[in-house]
């Protein structure tokens, strides 16, 4: 699933933000907290540990950077959990500033199978939701 927004800012700042995982909890609307696993900053190899909720759900998992093109791409896995996860993000100039894309792909385990039309449609309600909180985050300052 594909979510993307047009931030009024940099493709350099909104991409150095938002690759920041430190910042996730405050764009993120259901990102409770993160750990750093391995030392900063951002590369490839980097883990992190993230704390979120999620249809009423506590969900912990860890991350790990795949591939990261400063300015341009990250990608993100987890394989744990009820729903491992690929998450990209791809930043790109835009005529009124930064085209920034978030991308989710993965296949939900076991029961969480059930609900995964469910599932589907609330990531992708919540990751409206999380760029447009990142475009008022960075627009505003």
């Amino acid at each position: 699933m594909l979510s993307e927004i047009v931030i009024d800012r940099s493709c350099d700042q909104v991409a150095a933000y938002a690759a920041d995982p430190s910042h996730a909890p405050d764009w993120y609307v259901n990102i409770a907290s993160i750990d750093w696993l391995t030392d900063p900053p951002v590369r490839v190899g980097s883990q992190k540990a993230f704390v979120a909720r999620f249809l009423g759900r506590r969900l912990a998992y860890t991350y790990e950077i795949a591939e990261l093109v400063a300015g341009e791409r990250l990608v993100m896995r987890t394989s744990e959990g009820p729903f491992p996860m690929e998450t990209t993000y791809t930043w790109a100039d835009a005529p009124d500033g930064t085209r920034m894309t978030l991308r989710n792909r993965g296949e939900p385990a076991g029961f969480a199978r059930v609900g995964a039309p469910m599932m589907a449609r609330s990531m992708r309600k919540a990751n409206r939701k999380d760029l447009e909180r990142l475009k008022r985050l960075l627009e505003s300052r």
